[in-house]
């Protein structure tokens, strides 16, 4: 996944979260290799990332609230 998909998909995302549904896509990155991403205060609430490769990701002052996070990896991800 590059950048603009990812800056994409998290765009769509806060926009599901602000309009209770109503507009924009929860974000499903499910899977995604999401490998030393830069994702610093992301807006990720109920997003889903099961199984997803977060390995050295930056998540720092990243919003998690309600996301799954089953079988992610986590390794050395900054929070």
């Amino acid at each position: 996944m590059n950048k603009q998909e990812l800056k994409k998909i998290l765009e769509l995302h806060k926009r599901w979260v602000d309009s209770d549904s109503v507009e924009g896509e929860r974000a499903n990155l499910g899977g995604a290799n999401l490998t030393g991403a830069d994702l610093r205060g992301a807006y990720l609430i109920g997003a889903s990332l099961r199984g997803a490769n977060l390995w050295a990701a930056n998540l720092r002052d990243a919003d998690l609230t309600g996301a799954d996070l089953s079988d992610a990896d986590l390794t050395k991800v900054i929070l």
